[in-house]
């Protein structure tokens, strides 16, 4: 493994080379401004619910969390406690506080705010590390990633100039370019390509911050839970049985997630001889799905709670539905991508959520808000049979040398 860093005491940024990487107070303070805009982008979705507002909440969750996801790569290397790393951050949260608040107005008035931010983010964070990284791959792997981001940050201030559909289309491909770009290695010409096992990235600090992103997105959801039931003036039984569904689909997220899985992939990850490669796969590309799972049922979770109605509406049956579907398919590829294991519970799940669209016209709202949650919940406790010898469960690869299952093929294939 090449390995770019050198200890703290020798005056650089770099964090040490030895040992774990726990969490700092700054990185979770950084945090606190996606607690806002993922906030932002639930009500966004909510005040949207067609399939126009869908695109475009998901176009702006791939910018925030590429915004996001670029500073906990950087912060895996540089160490938060150096002032030169702190004052950068704070920085970051400034433009990210701005993109953020415009987040509602992305697509009317403020698209330069969001395009605007992006680029300052995405291009100064590079010129940052390219300023302070000592000579080596890591050094050229971020010239390399300047190209991309320059490129995409033109996409993105293109699009924050534009119109209407052109807006979107601009945006959506300064998310491509920047998505493609990890995926190609970085590859420009004349300059090589890097590959991920020159980013020698502390893993279990890696999977740790994208478990901070879920609670987060968790953490919202059981705030917009607490703040419709706050709005209602007249509480009725209804809107009581509205709010103990809702928290009780977010604790089966939660629990689907970080019951089992999130410590033995930690570990994995941790322990892999390539942790660039599953930090790219398995947390950079995948977990924003997952979020947006959640930021889907929290958007259902106000409905139902503040708005209860008799019969589902076909955007608020999207919500019920689609939220933990979405969830699902993000954390099925997430245990094939770690275990190599197809999750039958999950598309099992997945299915049934199907099946219970077909009658959500003819279901109360909170009837079927009820039997999502108990599907969510139904999957959680499938994770907690027992496994016949052998099986390829989270347990059993936390166990397993290296991290992987017995008899499993490559995780990092």
């Amino acid at each position: 493994m090449v390995s770019a860093r050198r200890p703290a005491s020798s005056g650089a940024l770099l964090r040490e080379q030895t040992g774990d990487h726990r969490v700092t107070n700054i990185e979770l303070f950084f945090d606190l401004v996606y607690v806002f805009a993922v906030t932002q982008l639930s009500h966004y979705l909510l005040h949207t619910p067609t399939v126009a507002g869908a695109f475009q909440a998901a176009i702006l969750l791939a910018m925030v969390w590429l915004a996001w996801s670029y500073t906990t790569w950087v912060t895996n290397w540089l160490d938060p406690g150096r002032l030169p790393v702190r004052l950068v951050l704070v920085a970051l949260m400034l433009v990210s506080l701005a993109m953020s608040a415009a987040l509602p107005r992305a697509f009317t008035d403020l698209g330069e705010w969001v395009g605007g931010a992006y680029a300052l983010m995405q291009v100064g964070r590079t010129a940052f590390m390219i300023t302070v990284l000592p000579p080596g791959p890591l050094r050229r792997n971020f010239q390399r990633i300047q190209v991309w981001v320059v490129a995409a940050s033109a996409l993105a201030v293109a699009g924050g100039l534009a119109h209407g559909h052109a807006r979107e289309g601009l945006w959506l491909a300064a998310v491509a370019v920047d998505v493609a770009g990890g995926l190609a290695g970085f590859a420009v010409p004349g300059m090589g390509r890097s590959h991920t096992s020159d980013w020698t990235i502390d893993g279990g600090h890696f999977a740790e911050r994208c478990q901070a992103f879920i609670l987060i997105a968790l953490g919202e959801s059981i705030v917009i839970i607490g703040a419709a039931l706050t709005l209602v003036k007249h509480v009725s039984a209804t809107e009581i049985g509205a709010f103990v569904v809702a928290f009780v689909g977010s604790v089966a997220l939660w629990w689907l997630y970080f019951d089992r899985s999130a410590d033995a992939s930690a570990g994995i990850i941790a322990n892999s001889g390539d942790p660039g490669r599953l930090g790219r796969s398995a947390y950079h590309l995948i977990h924003p799905v997952m979020v947006a799972g959640i930021i889907v049922t929290a958007a259902g979770d106000e409905k139902i709670v503040s708005e209860p109605s008799m019969h589902a509406t076909t955007a608020s049956a999207w919500f019920i539905l689609g939220g933990p579907a979405l969830f699902l398919a993000g954390h099925a590829a997430f245990k094939w991508v770690l275990w190599r294991v197809v999750s039958w519970n999950r598309l099992a799940g997945i299915a049934v959520l199907a099946l219970l669209a077909l009658a959500a016209a003819s279901v109360p709202e909170i009837a079927l808000a009820a039997c999502a949650a108990v599907v969510v919940v139904a999957v959680a406790a499938a994770d907690r049979r027992p496994h016949e010898p052998g099986a390829n469960s989270p347990a059993a690869a936390a166990a397993a040398p290296g991290g992987v299952p017995d008899g499993a093929p490559d995780a990092e294939g």
